[in-house]
């Protein structure tokens, strides 16, 4: 996922993870968590680096109060049919506007 083929803004950047703005966002803020190193889904990063894991959602939670977010939405979509198109384990966060539950 970090190859450098498509040139992105880096929302942050630390040693184990970025943050960029997703490319078709669902909300008005929709920012992907990522780490650097390859794991799958989030399944399989909670497997190896569990720490890694908290770390991202600790990202999350700074990144909303950058962006002024009130609430916010943290997804992480795991295999084909829960909608996971990218196979390299990412955190949504999305905020900006109500949610509705149960999600789509």
């Amino acid at each position: 996922m970090a190859t450098g083929e498509i040139p992105v803004e880096f929302l942050m950047n630390s040693d184990r993870i970025f943050a960029i703005a997703d490319i078709a966002p669902q909300a008005p803020i929709h920012i992907l968590i990522i780490p650097k190193i390859h794991q799958e889904s989030a399944a399989g990063l909670a497997g190896s680096d569990p720490q890694l894991l908290a770390e991202m959602f600790k990202v999350a939670g700074e990144l909303a109060k950058t962006y002024g977010l009130d609430g916010y939405r943290s997804v992480f979509n795991t295999g084909e049919s829960a909608g996971q198109s990218v196979f390299h384990a990412h955190l949504h966060l999305l905020g900006g506007r109500p949610f509705a539950w149960p999600p789509g």
